[in-house]
């Protein structure tokens, strides 16, 4: 694939059966921070406006979404419920049919408002 977008790029060099999950949650982000720029920083898919607002990564079981300490407290109760592993900056979403992309859009919308200047 021949491709300019960095997160492309990162994408399309994952395990096949995860591209989709991986696509899913990155369009998600893009959605809800159309201003900012898509970058890769700290080895993972990031989405950067004067500095950096989320980030996610692929990992074997899981995708881990990068939103910072104050996201992970604001939502601690959501990914208990949801039965999501987190620690102080990141929250595990499996991968699966069943992706919480609307708790991927809140998150974001949190960043885009928080994480910002």
């Amino acid at each position: 694939m021949t491709s300019t977008n960095p997160i492309d790029e990162y994408i399309e060099r994952q395990d096949p059966a995860r591209k989709d999950n991986l696509c899913a949650v990155r369009d998600t982000i893009r959605k809800e921070l159309p201003g900012a720029e898509e970058r890769i920083s700290w080895s993972m898919p990031t989405w950067w406006k004067g500095h950096n607002l989320i980030h996610f990564a692929a990992a074997k079981k899981h995708i881990g979404i990068y939103p910072g300490p104050g996201a992970v407290e604001h939502f601690a109760d959501q990914f208990t419920k949801r039965g999501l592993k987190f620690s102080k900056g990141a929250v595990q979403i499996p991968y699966g049919d069943n992706l919480p992309l609307d708790l991927v859009t809140e998150i974001t919308r949190w960043c885009g408002k928080h994480n910002s200047d």
